[in-house]
């Protein structure tokens, strides 16, 4: 009776055994499965990196501008060293520079000489010391006369484009320039005036006219 008992008993575990030898094969898939599934949640929860701050490209537009003005700089000792003026101006800041409408400006050199300087236009650094004049400019050095000595004679730089250097007291231009020393008047394709360095140059087709010296009494 105990052998015809336990035969019954074994029936039933076959199928649960083969349910689990079924699913055992499949279980490798549904893990992996599964840690896709995660992974795919864990990147789009994880938190974004921050992105650079994109650099706006600085525009070349006007932050003020002045209507008829007048800009003055003093040298250490309280002395006026530059004067410039003019009807329009505007000021630029990511170039820090002014563009002038009608400038006039007036400079004073450490020995007392006086420049000035006129155009329809200019373009101008921060402090005035470097200057492009554009439209009839002129730049005239004014005599300046020493103690036991004759006047330097009024020295004039005249045409549609000078570059000037107020500190450095020079002048340049890649343009046509008529140049007026005194009586005398030269013209040139081209400039290099060199004031401290006591340097002149005319280049390309120069001509001039020397003014004769007036009679000896």
């Amino acid at each position: 009776m105990s052998l015809s008992a336990a035969a019954p008993a074994m029936a039933p575990r076959r199928p649960l055994r083969q349910a689990w030898e079924r699913l055992s094969l499949y279980l490798p898939v549904l893990l992996l499965g599964l840690l896709a599934l995660g992974t795919w949640w864990l990147v789009r929860n994880a938190p974004q990196p921050v992105q650079p701050a994109v650099v706006q490209p600085v525009r070349h537009f006007p932050d003020y501008y002045m209507r008829d003005f007048s800009v003055k700089t003093f040298q250490a000792d309280g002395r006026l060293a530059s004067q410039l003026q003019g009807a329009l101006m505007f000021h630029f800041p990511d170039t820090d520079t002014l563009e002038i409408e009608q400038p006039r400006m007036r400079n004073l050199g450490a020995d007392g000489s006086v420049t000035t300087g006129r155009a329809n236009r200019a373009v101008s650094n921060g402090d005035g010391s470097e200057v492009q004049l554009f439209g009839q400019a002129s730049v005239v050095r004014e005599p300046l006369a020493r103690p036991g000595n004759a006047a330097a004679p009024r020295l004039e730089f005249a045409g549609e484009f000078l570059h000037a250097w107020t500190r450095e007291e020079r002048v340049r231009s890649n343009r046509p320039v008529t140049l007026r020393r005194g009586g005398d008047t030269f013209t040139g394709d081209s400039l290099e005036y060199d004031h401290l360095a006591q340097v002149l140059e005319l280049r390309g087709r120069v001509r001039g006219s020397i003014a004769a010296l007036p009679p000896r009494r």
